[in-house]
């Protein structure tokens, strides 16, 4: 079974990694700024460095993600807060489709996260085709207003494929889980 560090663990190490990364940004004013270990510190970012816009394509009314709590090369986990201004959305709340987005703008989080640390930030930011293999709702309609933790993990990885398992719950209940296949071209 695969154990996901703390919250507090994850961010102890960051800090020490940026705190690394500052290091060798300042000495390689006077050294070879080509070797790999200089190239690596200037694209090592943390979760505080880096935006919503830096890691998704998503824009405006259709970026759905308003919080990252979690992100690395493996998973992301973020906060979705149902709004009435989202797609399906009627007297009776958001229709439960809209999980599909969500789940695949948390893989984006999680892809756009590891472009960001292995091309930089300025690098494209090109979106996902995303295929559904498998999809359950435990739900039909989201309430307005409704925060859902959503979290996505890379299964698999290939190249430009990716195999990402999602969950989401919300108010500590099992909403949605899906698999979705991602594809950049």
């Amino acid at each position: 079974m695969r154990t996901t560090p703390s919250y507090r663990t994850n961010r102890n190490l960051s800090s020490n990694l940026v705190a690394i990364s500052q290091i060798i940004r300042y000495q390689c004013r006077y050294f070879n700024k080509e070797s790999p270990l200089v190239r690596l510190a200037f694209y090592m970012l943390t979760l505080s460095e880096i935006s919503l816009l830096d890691l998704l394509p998503h824009r405006g009314d259709m970026m759905f993600v308003k919080e990252v709590l979690e992100v690395d090369r493996q998973h992301a986990l973020t906060i979705c807060c149902a709004d009435e201004s989202w797609p399906m959305a009627d007297e009776n709340g958001i229709f439960a489709l809209i999980l599909l987005e969500l789940a695949a703008q948390t893989a984006g989080v999680c892809n756009g996260w590891d472009r960001v640390q292995t091309k930089g930030l300025d690098s494209e930011k090109m979106g996902w085709l995303v295929g559904i293999k498998k999809a359950d709702f435990f739900i039909d309609y989201l309430p307005i207003g409704g925060k859902i933790l959503c979290l996505a993990e890379n299964v698999h990885s290939f190249g430009n494929l990716r195999e990402v398992s999602c969950r989401q719950h919300m108010e500590n209940k099992l909403i949605g889980s899906m698999t979705l296949q991602l594809f950049q071209a």
